[in-house]
């Protein structure tokens, strides 16, 4: 039996993790064209989101959640930034980073709702 987690029944980490994986499918794209630093960076995001919230479930501090949950929500708009560089430098196309970009923008606000959920 595979332990289960509480972090794993939340909507927002499975979101973040669905766009991490997004993200990490990028990132191999542009490990061939050796673009080493965009692809620490992006996989880093795709990382810290869903980590971050995962992590905000281990303590009993509403704080130190909420913390964790607005490092989770900046996350987001780091990955928005880096994908846009993306495409403005000729990387990516906006058809690829477009839908990306749309569910970092939901999931911020639904990372906010949860911490305002959380009083």
């Amino acid at each position: 039996m595979q332990p289960k987690f509480r972090f794993q029944d939340l909507e927002i980490w499975k979101e973040a993790i669905e766009i991490g994986l997004l993200l990490f499918d990028i990132a191999d794209k542009m490990e061939v064209s050796h673009l080493f630093r965009f692809v620490d960076q992006t996989r880093g995001v795709g990382m810290s989101i869903p980590n971050n919230i995962a992590e905000s479930t281990g303590t009993v501090y509403l704080g130190e959640q909420r913390k964790l949950l607005r490092v989770a929500r900046r996350e987001c708009f780091e990955g928005a930034s880096i994908l846009i560089l993306l495409e403005r430098k000729g990387i990516l196309s906006l058809t690829e980073i477009n839908p990306i970009l749309v569910r970092l923008d939901i999931l911020s606000r639904r990372i906010n709702k949860y911490m305002d959920s959380l009083e």
